[in-house]
């Protein structure tokens, strides 16, 4: 039996595996995958040299722990497969955004044990974002496996509230997008005053960066921290003010609520 598998080859489960690789946690003839796109499973196996699974029950029948790393719109499909597999002794770890616990569980049946965890794609470059929460039968112990796994590729927390998952999609899993989504406004609005856009993105990745460095190290509050940038009647007060005018901070806002809501129609099928 192997350690671990993966139904679904997509970029998350790459991250994981060279995380995985990586801190040494795990070998490549540990590791083996299955997706239904070939041509995806190929390039994951090669990338790592770990197996491609015949198909999803036979990698489910054959792992110990299964990360279900599916798109939301095909897990009801992948659980059927699967089924016939399950047994008390696996662990199936979820990424799909919204699908709850109780219905991976009743799609796996009595015995299965189930973490469900919303990561996001900065995981990529071992600077995830990752929160778990356990099911109903999974134990302590399943949980702190899990958040082994993931805190190779960045940092974890853990919730025992699973309501909070929603929410969490709509930050921390969605958010990189909307990161993405202002730096292209600063690209564009320096390209605008004269900047090549080079030079643009390089000071607008730096800036990013540095901010995120200091919110997380200085222990200060946002509203602190911009208050130390900010001088009276200087530029950065003259740039927020655009921004406030365009209702920056209830734009921001709204999109997590947007993606909270959507994670919760997800979840209802």
């Amino acid at each position: 039996m192997k350690k671990l598998g993966f139904i679904g080859a997509g970029n998350m489960a790459g991250a994981l595996v060279k995380g995985l690789l990586e801190t040494g946690r795990y070998r490549a003839r540990d590791l083996w995958a299955s997706d239904t796109e070939p041509k995806q499973l190929r390039r994951l196996a090669r990338a790592y040299r770990v197996e491609a699974a015949p198909n999803n029950l036979a990698l489910a029948r054959g792992s110990a722990v299964v990360v279900l790393s599916v798109k939301p719109q095909v897990m009801g499909a992948v659980l059927a497969d699967i089924s016939p597999a399950v047994s008390r002794r696996q662990l199936f770890v979820s990424i799909a955004a919204g699908i709850p616990t109780a219905r991976i569980e009743a799609g796996l049946g009595a015995s299965a044990r189930v973490v469900r965890v919303m990561p996001n794609t900065p995981a990529l470059v071992g600077a995830g974002m990752t929160v778990v929460v356990r099911g109903r039968r999974a134990t302590a112990a399943d949980e702190k496996l899990v958040t082994a796994l993931f805190g190779g590729v960045g940092d974890v927390v853990r919730v025992r509230d699973e309501g909070l998952m929603d929410v969490v999609t709509g930050l921390s899993g969605s958010g990189p997008a909307y990161v993405y989504r202002f730096a292209e406004g600063l690209i564009a609005g320096a390209v605008a005053e004269g900047l090549s856009a080079a030079v643009a993105h390089r000071l607008a990745c730096q800036t990013i960066r540095g901010a995120a460095v200091m919110l997380q190290e200085t222990g200060r509050s946002p509203e602190e921290l911009r208050a130390m940038v900010t001088s009276p009647g200087g530029t950065t007060l003259a740039g927020l003010g655009a921004l406030d005018a365009g209702g920056f901070i209830d734009t921001v806002a709204g999109a997590v609520t947007a993606a909270t809501r959507r994670a919760h129609e997800l979840g209802q099928g």
